[in-house]
């Protein structure tokens, strides 16, 4: 991953969180304010105006994935804590980040290898730090853990989980807020949320307008990662209908333009070198893929996405694919011009070509 002064210098004191989502403020969801920038500067525009600024030929590739609860009340050592559960490993272990109760504010570091975290009618044994040990980068203790479930962690779920949140939102919401409109595949700890100001109106006008839609599935892990913290692993597929669109696209000159850094991730994950150049490829499992100024995008070429904040490791993907210069131009932008963070805020489209 790239050094952390790549990223653009975000004045984040100034930036404001959405702290609702678009319906719970009187919008639809492509109401949503969107700046697009471009190198020929800044513009500002509705969601709802996306058509406007995509060619026909031009390729937008969604995730298809379907946000699952993930969140739920639970106690460590008799004190109460918040517990957020990522992906399923393949022998059923779960991923696990302990955060301070009520609202999910910081993150526990204090676990130990063998506590049980009980949810309920289940209990969650810590089996190791996750993807390595520390697994927080400061080195302070470990943020996140593989963590053994007994118990019925599914029906906890089920009946008393909710959607993963944070402390900025002003209430909980439910779990239709958090899925998009591309949503169909199960499996996302949290949403992939630049895809949430979508309506099916502006999918009908995109597709009239000659664009294609193409879709990957990667199922999100916890999206709180630490000032240095890469995302871990993510399962994720590259169907060989989405590889072909890309393909035609690259071979006409179009643009191929990701909706999110994980439909971003995903596709950058199925690229393959070949001779004078590289090529998407029809695949699945788990990428471990970072795309940051220095291990650059391959094919994508443009993105739409939400604002993240400064230590998120999200921001180095935006700028390794709009540029140093624009990714700080929109950023700046963003907070001067008042747009709202966070999953349920503004978005931007950024094409650097």
């Amino acid at each position: 991953m790239g050094a952390l002064t790549e990223r653009p210098q975000v004045s984040f004191e100034a930036a404001e969180f959405a702290p609702r989502p678009a319906e719970w403020r009187g919008l639809r969801r492509d109401d949503v304010r969107l700046l697009v920038g471009t190198g020929a500067g800044l513009r500002h525009a509705r969601f709802r105006d996306l058509d406007q600024h995509l060619h026909p030929g031009d390729v937008l590739v969604v995730n298809d994935s379907a946000t699952v609860p993930g969140e739920l009340d639970g106690t460590l050592d008799g004190r109460p804590v918040v517990v957020h559960l990522g992906a399923r490993l393949e022998d059923g272990s779960r991923v696990l980040e302990l955060r301070t109760a009520p609202y999910a504010e910081r993150p526990i570091l204090d676990g130990r290898v063998g506590d049980l975290v009980q949810c309920g009618d289940a209990a969650l044994r810590l089996l190791a730090p996750w993807p390595r040990d520390p697994s927080s980068p400061t080195g302070a203790g470990n943020r996140l853990w593989q963590a053994e479930a007994a118990g019925g962690l599914d029906d906890e779920l089920a009946t008393r989980g909710r959607p993963i949140a944070y402390g900025y939102l002003d209430a909980r919401y439910p779990l239709s807020a958090y899925q998009t409109v591309f949503a169909r595949h199960p499996g996302s700890a949290e949403m992939a949320s630049a895809a949430r100001p979508f309506t099916p109106g502006l999918v009908a006008r995109l597709q009239a307008a000659g664009v294609v839609l193409a879709r990957v599935t990667l199922h999100t892990g916890l999206s709180s990662q630490e000032a240095g913290e890469a995302p871990g692993p993510e399962w994720f597929r590259v169907p060989p209908e989405t590889a072909r669109a890309v393909a035609t696209a690259r071979a006409a000159g179009r643009r191929v333009v990701a909706v999110g850094t994980t439909a971003t991730r995903a596709l950058e994950s199925a690229v393959e070198a070949v001779p004078g150049g590289e090529r998407v490829v029809a695949t699945s499992g788990w990428t471990e893929r970072v795309v940051s100024p220095a291990d650059p995008p391959r094919v994508v070429d443009g993105l739409v996405t939400g604002w993240h904040d400064p230590q998120a490791s999200h921001l180095l993907l935006v700028e390794a694919v709009a540029g140093r210069a624009l990714a700080q131009a929109a950023y700046d932008g963003a907070v001067s011009g008042g747009y709202l963070w966070h999953e349920f805020g503004d978005s931007a489209l950024l094409l650097p070509g």
